[in-house]
């Protein structure tokens, strides 16, 4: 078997429990046994399809084995990058360290230091030789906003600090931009390591990904299904690799900064998303733009995260609701959620407990705190 060079990118090299195999090898052996928790199979220099293994012995295997054609010129855009960190200074020096290997330079590099506690952050910015910016309310929406509002570049991409990037992340990411209807585009975003068992959990029932083939999340389709039901935003993809348009923050506003990591929870990004698509502005899945993320270790660590995704995303339907109007978001968070964590309770108690279940308290419980979270917040916008 062979192994992608993107093994070797400093941070990737000698992780546990993740394995790349390049196809268009010929000692490459597509469908081998292998210890690791996943596979993931390249070629022509794009992902191309996964096999998971689970721990409780079953396979997920996803795959397109057609790579897609290069593009043939990059749209005229320039590009700022934004880091929104917080007291992870050495998380934030692998992720900058992935940088200046980019097939298309950035404008800028801009890191938001969303109120970490000491000034590592800082010193590690300054030493990557990159713009520096200190925003002190805790929230993740209140950094992306203020990395918003600092970068000057045509097109906005962002990445988070646990994130390392392929050398062409950026360059797919712009060439996405084709058309200009597309007002956002989210790139896929892999494991850069599986070795602890939460990590797997994580990959197995809460993965980023979206698979490999290019999604067009179009306003019309949106506009066709939202009076019925509740468009699924948070398939667009994950704001460890998004990237907007600059225009789009005028013709919609910011982030909600009721959201996300350090208020609500999550959901600040697919909330977004979904704004943009009520909007009439296009959204695009490209998986050619492709990020490492290390999930959290420890299974204390993935139960919090679980309960926060819950928890943001009951008050991201709530603020759907308020900013769009669209009562299909009422009706999904007071009727039809609760029915659903019914209804798996209920299984739970007469079938037992299964491997997906493992989190549902903090699944539950995170959810009506959302509601609650939602509720005691001022309304700035209704």
């Amino acid at each position: 078997m062979s192994y992608l060079p993107a093994q070797s990118l400093p941070g990737l090299s000698g992780v546990q429990g993740v394995k790349h195999i390049d196809l268009d090898r010929a000692d490459a052996a597509p469908f081998a046994a292998a210890s690791e928790a996943m596979t993931v199979f390249w070629r022509s220099g794009y992902a191309v399809g996964h096999v998971l293994r689970l721990d409780d012995g079953r396979e997920k295997r996803v795959e397109t084995g057609t790579p897609p054609a290069r593009p043939a010129s990059l749209p005229p855009l320039s590009v700022s990058v934004v880091i929104c960190t917080r007291d992870r200074p050495e998380e934030l020096k692998r992720c900058l360290a992935s940088l200046p290997q980019q097939s298309v330079t950035p404008s800028e590099i801009v890191v938001v230091d969303n109120a970490s506690r000491d000034g590592r952050t800082r010193e590690v910015a300054l030493e990557a030789g990159v713009v520096y910016v200190r925003e002190d309310r805790p929230g993740l929406d209140f950094a992306r906003n203020t990395g918003a509002m600092r970068a000057t570049a045509d097109i906005i991409a962002y990445t988070d600090d646990d994130v390392l990037l392929h050398p062409q992340w950026l360059e797919h990411l712009l060439a996405a931009f084709d058309e200009p209807s597309i007002g956002a585009v989210t790139g896929l975003v892999l494991p850069g390591e599986l070795e602890t068992a939460a990590q797997r959990h994580f990959e197995s029932f809460w993965s980023f990904g979206q698979g490999y083939d290019r999604i067009d999340f179009r306003a019309a389709d949106f506009a066709a299904t939202s009076a019925q039901a509740v468009f699924p935003a948070w398939k667009v993809g994950a704001g460890a690799s998004m990237a907007f348009r600059r225009d789009v923050f005028d013709r919609v506003g910011l982030f909600d900064e009721r959201l996300d990591v350090g208020q609500a929870g999550c959901s600040g990004d697919s909330e977004y998303w979904y704004r943009l698509l009520a909007a009439g502005i296009d959204c695009r899945y490209e998986p050619t733009a492709i990020a490492f993320h290390f999930h959290r270790r420890a299974m204390e660590g993935l139960s919090h995260q679980i309960y926060s995704y819950m928890r943001g995303h009951a008050a991201a339907l709530m603020v759907q609701n308020e900013r769009t109007g669209l009562r299909c978001n009422l009706r999904q968070a007071l009727w039809w959620m609760p029915r659903w964590y019914a209804g798996r309770i209920w299984r739970r108690l007469w079938q037992g407990r299964t491997i997906e279940d493992r989190f549902l308290k903090q699944e539950v419980t995170g959810y009506f705190a959302g509601l609650l979270f939602y509720w005691r917040q001022k309304r700035p916008h209704g």
